[in-house]
């Protein structure tokens, strides 16, 4: 078993010892340049590697190529081409060119643009990504690319990903030189993902028309059981779901995706993922693959994977776990705290520069994991609040407080964690706990950013991440440089960043409402819905900063606020006209049909005999009849309230509308057909419930 699992492992990825094995020394040599340096390609070097590519990919089945790429949609997007040649009138060769691998022409007019390209204005270009390893899947060769319009604008997440970290890379090297380090040639933000899930029996999954349109029911009452017991969460992994995580680590092994953790989550039904550290840029093409597999693999063992932020109410939504550290290309965690970190001078310095950074660009944040469905998510008890905060934990505090002081920090010694059992070892307590409600958590030696919700790409968070963290890099090297005395300045701007921006900094429980109003208090940020955070991704001080470090252009920008916004908008309009159509054409029918049933009963009792109680029935029947009659009005609400929503062409104003007026008008017919639910008999049911889709594993 150890020997297939080593030998599964990235098999189906065009990684280094492929590389090895097909390129010329030379040719080797130069690859690697590019992708640790940056340099580009000669078309000569260029050939041979796309030949040997080709080579590699034909060996192992592949008859075509595509350029991967991530514009705008939220998913991943290919063309294939094949690698047949006409060499003849009836022969063909299989070439692949350097020409080919470098640049592909996807037409660029259906991706969402913002605005940067008109429908007519076509021409697209994907450009070799050479820092991300090609890979086969299903007979074809897959290159991951960046995507870029005919004017050089970026359509995509990777484009301003890799310029974000080269900003990161280029500030934080600045502050290591000051500090004495000469030998640090890059500084690399590492990114590990962990990945929730559901699981449904696909049959189910097919007769929920919501669940089909929009990932997540849109009506459904509680069941009598959900997660209270608390006996789901990490518990035994049924043997249906155990097949499909085998399976689904066997496909990801193959891909070159480290995949490491999975368990049962909190809601029943649900389920974990977590994958290795590696680079962000690498983690970002890794957790897309995730995504996609958890869906494939699923279809296979007759699941559906739902990789929505809240599928169901009552119960744990799905997040995703940003954790996130820098890392040099000499191995060193820049992140990493040591025995000492009272007397780490370095570490203090980047942990600072990350406080100010979060603290100086909550709004950012907030923007990074934006969306229709996070809303529904955030602040329920289950996630982070829509208030940005960072946990450090008793010693970090404690340290930082010491500085802010001017006092002498007393370590205390570690302890030892004794279990009150002889035969079970003693071991190190480690020097603070963990905090699973802060949205931005140190966890020792690296910070998880905890709002994401599970289907959107990593990307978005970690360009704000490295890019706000390398303004912080930014303005601490300016200092530095121009500093007589380093060390003292060191010490200075470790003070007053602690100082300035020490409101950020909250060890509590994230979830109480005391918190709300204490971070108000504190000046923090309070966006609840992603219409209100949208609006502060393009003021004037975050378009100065991404145009700083060149990760966006202003028009880039503009362009990214109009199509999150337009999604927001579309996101709400889908699921009101998915919920317009169940109402009418199953929840109002089943009731009625039940009650014309109970009619019927009632009468027929009578018949026998005016003696016989017909007072079950008439009860039922009232209550039902006045639902319906509740349920009608809202129907014609929320049909009047799309239908006025149409107006609004403006995407800031529609997502506006939409928060207002269409997300309240959803939630009041939601509410009065979560309460037929319960009184119609079982057979009458229009769908699948609640305790059908989570228990029927």
């Amino acid at each position: 078993m150890k020997n297939r699992i080593i030998e599964t492992f990235g098999s189906m990825v065009f990684g280094d010892q492929a590389m090895r094995e097909k390129l010329p020394e030379e040719v080797y040599q130069a690859l690697q340049k590019t992708m640790q340096n940056g340099r580009s390609l000669a078309p000569q070097i260029a050939d041979a590697v796309a030949n040997a590519m080709k080579e590699w990919a034909v060996e192992r089945g592949a008859t075509h190529y595509t350029h991967w790429f991530q514009p705008m949609t939220g998913i991943t997007a290919e063309k294939h081409d094949s690698f047949i040649k006409p060499d003849g009138h009836d022969r063909i060769i299989l070439e692949f060119s350097g020409k080919e691998l470098l640049r592909g022409e996807p037409d660029a007019s259906s991706f969402p643009s913002g605005g940067l390209r008109a429908t007519f204005e076509a021409r697209g270009y994907t450009a070799w990504d050479p820092t991300s390893y090609a890979f086969l899947k299903d007979a074809t060769l897959y290159i991951p690319t960046a995507f870029c319009s005919y004017t050089g604008q970026a359509l995509d997440k990777k484009t301003p990903l890799l310029r974000s970290m080269e900003a990161l890379n280029r500030q934080a090297l600045r502050v290591l030189r000051v500090l004495g380090n000469q030998t640090v040639k890059n500084v690399i933000p590492m990114v590990g993902a962990e990945q929730e899930y559901f699981l449904l029996d696909k049959a189910m999954f097919r007769k929920r028309k919501d669940l089909v349109f929009t990932g997540r029911t849109l009506f459904g009452a509680r069941p009598p059981k959900g997660q209270e017991m608390g006996d789901h969460y990490f518990g035994s992994i049924k043997p249906r779901v155990a097949s499909f995580m085998r399976e689904l680590d066997e496909e990801l092994w193959k891909l070159g995706v480290p995949a490491k953790t999975e368990h049962n989550e909190t809601a029943p039904a649900q389920h974990e993922l977590a994958s290795v550290y590696t680079t962000a840029n690498i983690a970002t093409d890794h957790n897309q693959l995730i995504m996609e597999m958890l869906k494939k693999v699923a279809e296979r063992h007759g699941l559906a994977c739902l990789l929505h932020e809240k599928p169901f109410a009552g119960v744990n939504g799905s997040g995703k776990h940003n954790n996130w550290s820098l890392a040099t290309d000499e191995g060193q965690n820049l992140l990493e705290p040591g025995k000492s970190p009272h007397h780490n001078a370095q570490f203090l310095l980047v942990l600072s520069a990350v406080i100010k950074a979060v603290d100086e660009h909550q709004d950012l944040l907030r923007v990074s994991i934006a969306g229709a469905g996070n809303d529904h998510r955030l602040g329920t008890h289950e996630a982070p609040p829509a208030i940005v905060s960072m946990f450090l934990g008793d010693e970090l505090t404690a340290i930082l407080t010491s500085i802010e002081q001017g006092g002498a920090y007393d370590t205390g010694g570690q302890s030892e964690v004794e279990t009150g059992v002889r035969v079970l070892p003693h071991f190190a307590q480690d020097t603070t706990d963990r905090n699973r409600t802060s949205p931005f958590a140190f966890t020792g030696n690296k910070f998880e950013f905890r709002m994401l919700g599970a289907p959107q790409s990593v990307a978005e968070p970690n360009i704000i991440l490295n890019t706000i963290v390398a303004e912080s890099f930014c303005a601490f090297a300016d200092a530095l440089e121009e500093a007589a005395d380093v060390q003292a300045t060191v010490r200075k701007l470790i003070h007053d960043s602690i100082l300035r921006h020490k409101r950020i900094l909250f060890n509590g429980n994230n979830y109480a409402a005391e918190w709300v109003e204490e971070a108000e208090r504190r000046g923090l940020l309070s966006l609840k819905t992603s219409a209100d955070a949208l609006t502060c991704f393009v003021n004037e001080k975050n378009i100065a900063l991404f145009e700083k470090h060149h990760v966006f252009t202003p028009t880039e920008m503009r362009s990214r606020q109009e199509i999150l916004l337009e999604n927001y908008g579309k996101a709400i309009h889908i699921e009101a006209l998915t919920m317009l159509d169940m109402a009418r054409q199953a929840i109002l029918p089943a009731a009625e049909k039940y009650t014309e049933a109970l009619c019927d009963v009632a009468l027929k009792k009578r018949a026998v005999s005016e003696k016989l109680s017909t007072e079950p029935e008439e009860n039922t029947i009232a209550l039902l009849s006045k639902l319906c009659d509740g349920l009608y009005r809202q129907i014609v609400a929320l049909d009047e309230a799309v239908a006025e929503g149409r107006e609004h062409a403006e995407a800031q104003r529609a997502a506006a509308y939409c928060r207002d007026k269409v997300l309240p008008a959803m939630a009041r017919l939601r509410a009065v057909a979560d309460e037929i639910e319960p009184h119609l008999a079982a057979e009458y049911q229009p769908y699948p419930t609640y305790a059908d889709l989570l228990f029927s594993l």
